[in-house]
């Protein structure tokens, strides 16, 4: 990747953050937060969604097409294994791209997945918006050093100016650098990740209330934070009444635990024109 500043002014880098669902009439929610919560680079930010069901040479040309400075991958159970295979292949058509990861799938076993995958550059921990965010401020504007951006491991080939394919030759330990934790969020302070609800015409939406699980569970990723963080409720009534304004015929929750039940379902009086249900 070449240096993004000209005369103190930012270059454009090509940001493509992709995401492989199970089903087409599936959307992820992860890739459209991160671009809103990134709003300063919103106009050099593009997504791509697919399916499992996908070609992999028809995902690998698409985004070929693209030929994003910076590609991100939205991972999860049902798309790890397409995606490990994607990364590979990619690395062979755009040997210069920094490929990062995120998402449950990756966050608890960041340096392992690192130490295994040369194709990919770093993976961002946990949650990511603002993590995203200052990855962007560090490509696109130079404004910290890639050490400080906090919930990330990367191995050398993702700093800039660096001759990926030297580097990833050498796969040892020590090349992979993990940044300390970065504290939660306030999820209130979160944007509404949505911005044409016409794109999800015959679509689920996945909509947050909140975050985190309080048990323990040893299945389940969830049971890492060990607490919950909701979402206002004001807010979440303010944005629900956008579904409705738009006639969104179904919204799903995205939650860990069920306290919405309790929470907001009796406040949506409102709601009957619109389809909830629990995922």
């Amino acid at each position: 990747m070449e240096s993004v500043l000209l005369h103190g002014l930012e270059l454009y880098v090509r940001i493509l953050l992709t995401a492989i669902n199970a089903k087409y009439i599936h959307s992820n929610p992860a890739v459209y937060s991160l671009k809103a919560y990134a709003k300063a680079y919103k106009g050099q930010i593009k997504l791509a969604e697919f399916t499992i069901n996908n070609y992999t040479d028809d995902i690998l040309q698409a985004i070929y097409k693209e030929k994003p400075d910076f590609l991100g991958f939205s991972c999860y159970i049902w798309n790890i294994t397409l995606i490990g295979q994607l990364c590979m292949e990619l690395r062979k058509l755009l040997p210069e791209i920094k490929i990062w990861l995120g998402g449950p799938e990756v966050s608890y076993d960041a340096k392992k997945r690192l130490e295994a995958t040369e194709a990919i550059d770093g993976v961002m921990i946990g949650e990511g918006e603002e993590t995203f965010r200052e990855l962007l401020d560090y490509y696109i504007a130079d404004k910290l050093p890639l050490d400080q951006v906090k919930g990330i491991a990367f191995r050398h080939s993702a700093r800039k100016n660096t001759d990926s394919l030297l580097f990833r030759e050498n796969l040892r330990t020590e090349f992979v650098t993990i940044t300390p934790l970065r504290p939660e969020i306030g999820f209130s302070t979160l944007p509404f990740p949505y911005d044409d609800l016409a794109d999800f015409k015959n679509k689920i939406i996945y909509y947050e209330t909140s975050r985190g699980c309080p048990y323990s569970c040893s299945y389940c990723l969830s049971s890492i934070d060990k607490k919950v963080r909701f979402r206002d409720t004001g807010l979440v009534k303010q944005e629900l009444a956008i579904f409705l304004n738009h006639k969104v015929p179904q919204v799903k929750f995205v939650e860990s635990t069920l306290y919405i039940l309790k929470r907001f379902i009796a406040s949506l009086q409102q709601g009957e024109s619109l389809l909830l249900s629990l995922c």
